[in-house]
């Protein structure tokens, strides 16, 4: 089964805020380069979609509420989601911060058919965390992504084997994977415009249509999808960038704003108990091409001072840039766990201790909130507070969560570890922002 919350960022916002319940409500910050993260139903209506600009969601329902997010609160629920999940089973594929595929064959001796599982999980969600699930059942991960599409909000679809073929030949062609708007059009201009058409055409000539996705199109159109539900699988990278306000040539600001996603980064690594091999920097220029520069370390790392030492040698060795830069991001790659990274004695005491100083800070912000303890560099000097930069503007980064991610290009990847905007990724699966 595939079980994907409803607006995800939206319903859990709601459960302080119930006088909004009815109403159109947007996650986002209200800022011309924000990006939509989740919307209501309500809002929906309008036209309203997640990573949609700020600004043309405003014209879209000038009447929606806007409330900026709660990132780190949208983890922890994430996290009970995900514990609700591991309760009925074993087999659960995470892939975003708020839908998994779980594969439930193994439970129903214990808690009955698929159906009375699903339901049993949409009960327990909406009970013990107050918001709504939907979920697909089917034979395939495919078909039970389908099922949970169709079904929202807040439903159950059950599509048994018998059913699959007949149900998925009633669909538009844009209901497979893979197929997306472009192909959509090519397919059109050849009389295909259903996976009923997809079905039928003789699968050279699809190949010859589509070239290597032909054969995988046509499989799916049959309801052919062998894939296995895998329940580990751990993020080949994890990272974070940042959107300026106002585009930057300001080496200090690229500095400071490179040592905050460092930590950002840093955090997260410790969090998911991983250390890096090789720090990449990217950056985006004012006319939207973008660079990157990439460099393997001897021992891996979690520390963010170590990550930040990295990232200005990456940028240092850019040269003199040709522009202003937009965004600025950076990126903890060829991860491994932790408990195996070998360990490497230092004569130098620095980088432990750094390390340790990290660690408790990491305990701080965990009992007391997000900014309770941060760098003296990341205080605005005139009032001593955290500078709100950090509330520019997400841009949906062209990553993973589409991934298999879902995603939910995660989608952008927009991933949430904190109440800032920057656009926190993993390249494990994501799914789109907000569900």
């Amino acid at each position: 089964m595939h079980v994907d919350m409803d607006a995800f960022f939206v319903s859990v916002e709601l459960r302080s805020r119930p006088e909004l319940k009815g109403r159109p409500v947007i996650v986002g910050y209200p800022a011309d380069r924000s990006v939509v993260l989740s919307a209501s139903y309500e809002a929906r209506a309008f036209g309203v979609r997640s990573a949609m600009p700020m600004a043309v969601a405003a014209r879209m329902c000038p009447s929606a509420v806007v409330i900026e997010p709660r990132h780190k609160l949208y983890y922890e629920v994430s996290g009970q989601i995900m514990a609700i999940f591991g309760s009925i089973t074993d087999l659960v594929e995470p892939l975003s911060v708020d839908e998994a595929f779980l594969d439930v064959g193994g439970a129903i001796r214990r808690l009955g058919p698929p159906r009375e599982i699903g339901e049993l999980i949409r009960a327990r969600v909406a009970r013990e965390l107050g918001i709504t699930a939907s979920v697909g059942i089917a034979a395939s991960k495919f078909v039970a992504k389908i099922a949970s599409t169709r079904c929202k909000p807040d439903g159950l679809l059950l599509i048994t084997p018998e059913e699959t073929v007949p149900y998925l030949h009633s669909l538009p062609v844009g209901a497979l994977w893979g197929v997306g708007g472009k192909t959509v059009e090519v397919l059109a201009r050849r009389g295909i415009r259903t996976v009923a058409d997809v079905a039928a055409s003789p699968l050279p000539s699809l190949r010859k249509l589509l070239g290597a996705s032909g054969e995988h199109v046509y499989r799916l159109a049959w309801g052919i999808d062998p894939r296995l539900v895998t329940p580990v699988r751990l993020e080949k990278s994890i990272g974070a960038e940042e959107t300026f306000a106002t585009d930057t040539a300001d080496d200090a600001l690229l500095h400071r704003e490179l040592l905050r996603l460092s930590h950002r980064t840093a955090e997260r690594l410790r969090g998911a108990g991983m250390h890096a091999r090789t720090v990449a920097l990217k950056l985006r220029y004012a006319d939207f091409s973008t660079i990157t520069r990439s460099r393997t370390v001897s021992t891996p790392i979690d520390s963010a001072q170590l990550l930040y030492a990295v990232a200005l040698q990456l940028l240092e060795s850019v040269g003199e840039r040709p522009m202003t830069v937009r965004l600025v991001g950076i990126r903890a790659e060829q991860l491994e766990e932790a408990a195996r990274a070998p360990l490497q004695l230092s004569l130098d005491r620095r980088d432990d201790n750094w390390r340790a100083a990290e660690q408790a800070l990491d305990a701080v912000t965990r009992k007391f909130g997000n900014k309770s303890v941060l760098p003296a560099r990341l205080l605005d000097p005139a009032s001593n507070e955290p500078e709100n930069n950090d509330r520019a503007h997400n841009e949906p980064a062209n990553n993973d969560r589409a991934h298999n991610d879902p995603a939910k290009s995660h989608p952008a990847n927009i991933d949430p570890a904190n109440g800032r905007r920057i656009a926190d990724q993993g390249s494990a699966g994501r799914g789109s922002p907000g569900g």
